[in-house]
């Protein structure tokens, strides 16, 4: 790429107030390349491009604007690219879009996904079989009384968190943790329900806002391992798979989030010896009376 190129794509993002990252965020492609870009070296594809001028709200040669002097040496390739991006804006239009994605198929690289999934609408359905959310890049969260299912389409990751146990990719994190609840699972179910209606309707959360479900288990074992003295009870497991599913469905840091889910057998060793000192403890005082 031309240094005055990238000197201007440097000058644009910075007149947008946008960091790397927010604008890799924004196309759907890694820092590095962006950070390339600006380097002068590598050129953004024709899509980005595109995406790029509209980022910007400038047209394409504004965008690939040069000084006078510098002209001669780059009219060649800019013309070329000129001609590249004419032909991609017209095929682009109309129904001639649907057919170029159709004829890249395989070929297609992460980025052309990414911009034709920001043009789909996210699918939510709320009814007596579960909440079921279709975001736009093809992830897929379920919510019954079967479990919780989430498929990330994006980062190939699925949790899923059922009677058998909470499932990262395949790998079984900690079982049964839903085997036992307490008196307070009835009321706290009722108060999550509500307030998931009232975010949805009021403020259009049905998407992330299922999350709420998981605070059930969390503070009714929470309850249990207080009033029980026994740490072992609190379903910790559930509380680090709330955390990844946020951090991963409101931020889209699957990773490295999933280091959350090593700190499972750190707590329970916590767990055990807090319980085994406790007990210690409790049976010396007993004696002593």
């Amino acid at each position: 790429m031309n240094l005055e190129i990238a000197n201007r794509l440097v000058a644009l993002r910075k007149e947008n107030s946008l960091s790397q990252e927010m604008l890799a965020e924004k196309l759907g492609i890694s820092r590095q390349a962006v950070s390339k870009w600006e380097r002068a070296e590598a050129s953004p594809d024709t899509d980005n491009l595109i995406a790029l001028a509209k980022l910007y709200h400038v047209s394409l040669d504004d965008l690939l604007k040069i000084h006078d002097d510098e002209e001669d040496e780059t009219a060649d390739s800019s013309d070329k690219k000129q001609m590249q991006i004419e032909t991609a804006v017209s095929v682009e239009s109309g129904e001639e879009a649907t057919k170029k994605n159709a004829e890249r198929g395989a070929g297609e690289d992460e980025t052309d996904q990414q911009s034709r999934a920001d043009d789909k609408e996210e699918d939510v359905h709320v009814g007596f079989d579960g909440i079921h959310v279709k975001d736009k890049d093809g992830s897929e969260v379920h919510v019954s009384w079967r479990g919780i299912h989430v498929h990330d389409q994006k980062n190939e990751n699925e949790v899923h968190i059922d009677k058998n146990g909470i499932r990262v990719n395949g790998d079984d994190v900690k079982g049964h943790i839903f085997a036992r609840g307490n008196e307070a699972d009835l009321p706290l179910g009722i108060i999550a329900i509500v307030f998931y209606i009232i975010i949805g309707v009021c403020f259009e959360l049905w998407h992330p806002g299922w999350l709420i479900f998981l605070l059930v288990p969390i503070i009714s074992s929470l309850i249990d391992a207080v009033r029980r003295h026994n740490p072992n009870l609190f379903a910790y497991p559930v509380l680090a798979a709330t955390v990844f599913l946020y951090v991963g469905l409101v931020h889209s840091i699957w990773h490295p989030a999933w280091v959350v889910f090593l700190t499972i057998p750190i707590y329970y060793s916590l767990a055990g010896y807090f319980v085994r000192t406790y007990t210690k403890d409790t049976d010396v005082e007993e004696k002593d009376r």
